[in-house]
């Protein structure tokens, strides 16, 4: 019977992986697997043994409850002060020790690069669910049918329209590139260089700041690189004693801003020939908890 038990308890870690990867939030993913294990405990003994699969149970649970989360989100996002960010995720390697984090279960892999969520969250919740199960996590649409409450060929067609979505985004530089990209980018901030940041901006980069209404942050994103680097310069004058660290954000090349030893600011970046075309700046301290050790 413990067997039994610890296999259950063995699960999860994937399903904290599936859902940080459809809701983009920890607070929401570990809420989300709890319920799923509160429903699977709740169930009279004779139905959980009768159940061949406790793991493939449990997924479909987990997405379920992540499909209704992503459905109220949007309402929820509406009210959000600002932009609404993916939450970033430090390297288990950067870390402090101590007990293991919810952050240290997650895989850091392409399908949780900022860039990547941020398209994740410009598809519907069904879109959602059918392509990172079936694309990311290799579930049968049969699987994903017992989910979204649709036929298999639905689950394939909504799969499909979500991939279209992902593969109109720009493809992302290599680690070195962007790491190098990144490098310029800090050393120019650092020496307040505003000619040199304007270089390593796109002309038509953008700039999302997230506060979630609790820091200051700008409302709506900066466009053109010579708005961001004068922003960017704005913002080191507003903050005497900023300290930009090199860190990897969500599995790439970022940066972390920290004052007074607080992490204050985690950018995710994205990149192209060389440059910055996008910078996903989240403020929200909400989001940075697993930043602060």
């Amino acid at each position: 019977m413990g067997s039994a038990k610890d296999g259950i308890a063995g699960e999860r870690r994937r399903l904290v992986n599936i859902a940080y990867r459809l809701l983009g939030s920890l607070a929401e993913s570990e809420d989300a697997v709890q319920e799923a294990y509160a429903r699977w405990y709740a169930l009279p003994g004779n139905r959980r043994e009768e159940i061949v699969s406790p793991g493939a149970w449990l997924t479909t649970v987990t997405g379920r409850i992540c499909l209704d989360v992503l459905g109220s989100a949007r309402a929820r996002r509406e009210r959000y002060v600002g932009a609404w960010l993916p939450e970033p995720l430090p390297d288990r390697c950067e870390r402090d020790g101590g007990q293991e984090s919810l952050a240290d279960q997650v895989v850091l892999d392409e399908s949780v690069a900022m860039a990547f969520l941020v398209v994740l969250e410009s598809m519907t919740p069904a879109e959602r669910v059918a392509f990172v199960l079936h694309d990311v996590f290799r579930y049968p649409f049969a699987e994903i049918a017992g989910v979204l409450g649709r036929t298999p060929a639905a689950c394939k067609q909504l799969a499909s329209s979500a991939r279209r979505r992902v593969s109109a985004a720009p493809a992302p530089a290599t680690a070195t590139g962007q790491a190098d990209t990144v490098r310029r980018l800090k050393e120019a901030w650092e020496n307040k260089d505003v000619a040199a940041l304007v270089a390593v901006l796109d002309p038509a980069a953008v700039m999302t700041a997230d506060g979630g209404g609790l820091v200051g942050a700008v409302l709506h994103p900066v466009e053109g690189g010579t708005r961001i680097a004068r922003y960017m310069l704005a913002v080191t004058d507003q903050a005497p004693g900023l300290e930009l660290l090199e860190r990897s954000v969500n599995g790439a090349p970022g940066l972390v801003a920290r004052r007074a030893g607080v992490v204050m600011t985690v950018a995710s970046f994205d990149v192209a020939d060389g440059r910055v075309t996008r910078i996903w700046a989240v403020r929200n301290p909400e989001k940075l908890q697993p930043w602060t050790r």
